[in-house]
């Protein structure tokens, strides 16, 4: 027993070091989870044959991980994703298998084992892409957006993969002794319930069993989670999610189907249930826990002396498959209108082999497709492809990036050929609101914002704007600053709304600027820049909502009216000492003197609502004239 927690210390620990450690460096988890697998088994050899029986273990963290992805998979959005999911996706996934194949056979490798090679390189890592792409703030780009679509696909693909890769079976694939046992023990653990009968009888039993999952997981999972829910334990539910992910897994091998399709199929089922994020929360956990088991095995497991004997051989298939894959992508990205830097975006995404592809390779062995020394050539590629993702995406920003930013000629601006009272700079989500406002109310306006899109997309709905950059004076010579009555900065920039406050209220010093905060320091900028009013983009509809709040817990609306007016009140009492002392102090940090005054405002908040809620209102009397909310 001793040496099974000194085992288990030690993988955990490896993972708890390795893996923030690769996070911080923006590697990935899924690279920090197989260079811990590296240090404790080639490096450091702390690990040893436990590595493989663990790894099948830890291999059901690969079904819990398509029974999450099929959580994600509600019809009604893969629909809405078909072009790009099977278009853009199926073309990949097929084009990447079809090219590996042929060059296997041109090599002259078997045909099965060329098809294995194929659909094993022609996946790709969503744990590293999908983390970098939202870690950049690209996954809303187009080629974001389309990365997402082809591992997406290559997610579902897995499924078809894994019931396609036992019927490729390569009898001249030649077992070890130790091969052999595992055989012999794994035939003795196999529960055959299908064995001997005919090939009709086995063709409906495996239906039945699809069927079962399918109708079973519609019908009965819902009373039975609703059941289970009403117990109020939490561990109660866990169970249940457990007990339902063995079970099908348990039914899916017993009439000889990969336990994965099963609960993805399940996972497709249960995407509209109202018991899907609870689901998700209570699996999430485990499948973590067992993916980077797996991949730390995967990792323990690497042959670096394969490596050191074939490294030229090793290099030539990495780069190799990086250039096909991002070929590929670069090919179909472009026949599908996707523009040049998104294309370079998600061909360079794209270009590694994935974690699946660990997945696919001990099946495969498990299997007797590939043999031994081909499966230890392909897990050096997979992994040194992967360790070379975050270089492929730097080369994207550092290199590629800039030269297209430079080759793009700028859009000029607008020509302004209207006038109105009011100057509003940006019509995003906050100048919309005002503007349409005041065009409602007959106010002639003139919108002036920096992002061309934003722009355009609102000329399609008939709002007129212009593009143009509202700090270039030029542009406010053209708009008719000399002729307005008020100016209107609702632009998402904090600094540059700052600065053009300063330039207003300098330039055009009779100009009423009103100005929108992003928060109280901003607001402090604004207002030591000279803007005449300031409206914090929070501040009233936070009101509005504790309003809302206050009446649902029992308030009557006309004191919950009245106690949003004393906080209001007393907050603007001592809002001019709490400016006063910020422009005494520098603004990275709360000096004393704020400190102070600001736990007084609190103080005189807890008073005020104190007096407001003691008072002896009639409140039969203004029952039928209720107060107006602001």
């Amino acid at each position: 027993m001793t040496g099974y927690f000194i085992q288990a210390f030690i993988y955990l620990c490896a993972a708890v070091i390795a893996v923030p450690l690769a996070k911080r460096l923006g590697l990935g988890s899924v690279l920090g989870y197989l260079v811990a697998g590296v240090v404790i088994g080639p490096v450091v050899g702390l690990v040893g044959e436990e590595t493989e029986t663990l790894q099948h273990f830890a291999e059901f963290g690969v079904v819990m991980m398509l029974f999450l992805v099929g959580l994600e998979l509600e019809p009604s959005m893969l629909w809405k994703m078909r072009q790009r999911l099977l278009g853009l996706g199926g073309l990949q996934v097929f084009l990447t298998m079809l090219s590996i194949l042929l060059i296997g056979l041109a090599f002259g490798i078997d045909w099965r084992v060329a098809l294995t090679i194929g659909m094993i390189l022609a996946l790709s890592s969503t744990a590293i892409v999908l983390q970098t792409l939202n870690e950049k703030g690209l996954g809303k780009t187009s080629g974001g957006r389309a990365a997402f679509a082809v591992l997406l696909f290559q997610d579902i693909a897995v499924i078809p993969m894994l019931a396609l890769i036992p019927l490729l079976e390569v009898p001249s694939v030649a077992l070890t002794t130790v091969d052999i046992l595992k055989q012999a023990t794994a035939d003795q653990n196999h529960i055959n319930l299908l064995s001997g009968l005919p090939n009709w009888v086995y063709t409906l039993v495996v239906l039945g069993a699809i069927a079962t999952v399918v109708f079973g997981g519609y019908y009965l999972s819902r009373p039975l989670f609703r059941f289970v829910a009403q117990s109020g334990l939490r561990e109660v539910f866990t169970a249940t999610a457990l007990m339902l992910i063995i079970g099908i897994a348990a039914l899916m091998s017993l009439v000889g189907l990969s336990p994965a399709l099963g609960t993805f199929l399940a996972g497709v089922v249960l995407a509209n249930s109202e018991f899907r994020h609870e689901l998700e929360a209570n699996i999430e956990p485990f499948k973590g826990l067992l993916l980077g088991l797996f991949f730390i095995t995967v990792g323990a497991g690497i042959d670096f002396t394969v490596l050191l004997q074939e490294w030229s051989l090793v290099g030539a298939l990495v780069v190799g498959i990086i250039v096909l894959k991002a070929g590929i992508v670069y090919a179909l990205a472009k026949a599908f209108g996707i523009g040049s830097s998104d294309r370079w975006l998600a061909s360079l995404g794209l270009a590694q082999a994935g974690e699946f592809g660990f997945v696919l390779l001990a099946f495969s062995q498990q299997n007797s497709v590939l043999p031994t020394h081909i499966a230890e050539l392909l897990a050096l590629v997979v992994a040194i492809s992967m360790f070379l993702t975050p270089a492929l995406f730097v080369f994207f920003d550092k290199v590629l990036v800039p030269r297209f930013e430079t080759s793009q000629t700028p859009r000029p601006h607008d020509v302004i050929d209207t006038q109105g009272r009011v100057l509003i700079a940006g019509i995003g989500r906050f100048g919309q609101i005002v503007n349409r406002l005041l065009v409602a109310n007959g106010i002639a306006t003139v919108v002036l914002d920096h992002d061309a899109k934003q722009v355009d997309n609102l000329r399609e709905l008939n709002i007129r704007s212009y593009f143009g950059d509202a700090t270039h004076p030029a542009l406010l010579h053209t708009a008719g600053i000399d002729e307005i009555d008020l100016f209107v900065i609702a632009i998402d920039d904090r600094e540059r709304a700052v600065e053009l406050t300063a330039y207003l209220k300098e330039h055009y010093p009779h100009l009423s600027v009103l100005a929108r905060a992003f928060d109280q320091v901003h607001f402090y900028q604004l207002k030591r820049a000279g803007a005449d009013v300031i409206i914090k983009e929070t501040y009233h509809s936070a009101l509005n909502l504790g309003y809302e709040a206050l009446t649902r817990l029992g308030r009557h609306p006309f004191l919950a009216e009245q106690l949003k007016t004393a906080f209001i009140e007393t907050e603007d009492e001592t809002a001019e000492a709490l400016y006063q002392n910020w422009l005494s102090t520098d603004e990275s940090g709360i000096r004393q003197g704020f400190r102070e005054i600001f736990m007084q405002q609190e103080a005189a908040l807890r008073a005020a609502m104190e007096e407001e809620n003691s008072e002896n209102l009639d409140l039969d009397k203004v029952d039928a004239e209720p107060a107006a909310k602001t």
